[in-house]
């Protein structure tokens, strides 16, 4: 897809006459950006070849990393999977509309490039009001990865979408900045044990209550190991949801992390680097006096204020002038498992563990 001026993205505030304008750009093959409770996706109608191709050209996403498709109801879900299973039913029930994305069979009227050529399918309803509003518009499912640079920070405005991509969609539906602000959760249920694929917007504890042997697999595949090959779902690579500017993880007990940080920031400092924190609320005393730009995301207690944070904090420190970020890693509770998965990936793999 060649790239045009970016004033012809435009950004406009979501509206019945808006959506319905989205709606018809989405029928004709073309690619919108909307809103959704985790983050803004990509859109394009799931069951057009030519438009799916558009969304891997303007992301710069391999074709190896399956999309997820978004439905509004029951029958669109009917129409893309072959089977349903009994759990598949119960997390439906208990999640759907909501940040949980199930893998699913699917049919074999829906694009193979929409799953990588596997024979499963990534599915969830969003239950962000504008993203129901555009789907249910459409008449049809739409296939929506993270509306940003492939591998790149995730968005959660319509102002990161448009930073990211303008030129290369047509049209920006703004919903303002996103409630969860992680992905959402991706579940595996066609094989005959549910694993967590991904940890997203409903936690692990929350899956059990439904599932109690539920797994989560941990795999951080690096693109060279990939080699071609599809990967079992979106968001899997080592490198992921990145910025440009290289981040460095520290992980522990609270008392090291910090001591670990400040250290590595005055030897830093002293090799004339330019360094950036991102970090608790709860950090500050232990790191206030140094003199570097630092973004709090919240109390180690709240963290679903953290997850709505993340993203944009890695990208108010990706724009400002520094050469490396140090970050610490949340309690691995409830949305704190996701939000060290993006770490991680961010960090691409590069982690401290304090002592």
């Amino acid at each position: 897809m060649a790239l045009s001026d970016p004033q012809i993205t435009r950004v406009v505030a979501a509206t019945p006459a808006t959506i319905a304008e989205a709606a018809a750009l989405i029928r004709a093959g073309e690619l919108v950006a909307f809103p959704t409770e985790t983050v803004y996706g990509l859109g394009a109608n799931a069951l057009d070849s030519a438009a799916l191709a558009r969304i891997f050209a303007a992301k710069g996403r391999p074709t190896t990393d399956p999309l997820i498709v978004h439905v509004a109801d029951a029958a669109q879900l009917d129409a893309i999977v072959t089977h349903m299973p009994p759990l598949a039913e119960r997390l439906i029930a208990a999640f759907w509309p909501g940040a949980l994305t199930l893998i699913l069979t699917r049919r074999s009227h829906v694009p193979a490039s929409v799953s990588a050529g596997l024979p499963t399918v990534a599915v969830r309803m969003p239950a962000h009001p504008v993203a129901l509003a555009l789907i249910r518009a459409a008449g049809l499912p739409i296939a929506a990865p993270s509306a940003n640079r492939f591998a790149h920070t995730s968005p959660t405005t319509a102002q990161h979408v448009y930073d990211d991509l303008a030129g290369r969609l047509t049209l920006i539906l703004d919903g303002g900045a996103t409630n969860i602000g992680v992905e959402s959760t991706i579940v595996d249920v066609s094989a005959a044990h549910p694993q967590v694929l991904r940890p997203g917007g409903v936690s692990l504890e929350a899956l059990r209550q439904i599932a109690p042997d539920i797994e989560i697999t941990r795999r951080y595949i690096k693109a060279v190991e990939a080699n071609g090959e599809a990967l079992p779902a979106p968001g899997m690579l080592l490198k992921h949801y990145a910025p440009r500017i290289p981040l460095h993880l520290f992980e522990g007990s609270d008392t090291a992390v910090r001591a670990m940080i400040r250290k590595t920031a005055l030897n830093l400092i002293a090799q004339e680097q330019r360094v950036g924190l991102l970090i608790a609320t709860d950090d500050v005393p232990a790191l206030a006096d140094l003199s570097v730009p630092q973004v709090q995301l919240g109390t180690l207690a709240d963290l679903e204020s953290v997850a709505r944070a993340l993203f944009a904090g890695l990208r108010d420190l990706d724009d400002q002038p520094i050469d490396v970020i140090l970050a610490r890693t949340f309690p691995p509770i409830g949305l704190g498992l996701a939000i060290n998965d993006r770490l991680l990936r961010a960090a691409e793999g590069k982690v401290t563990h304090c002592e």
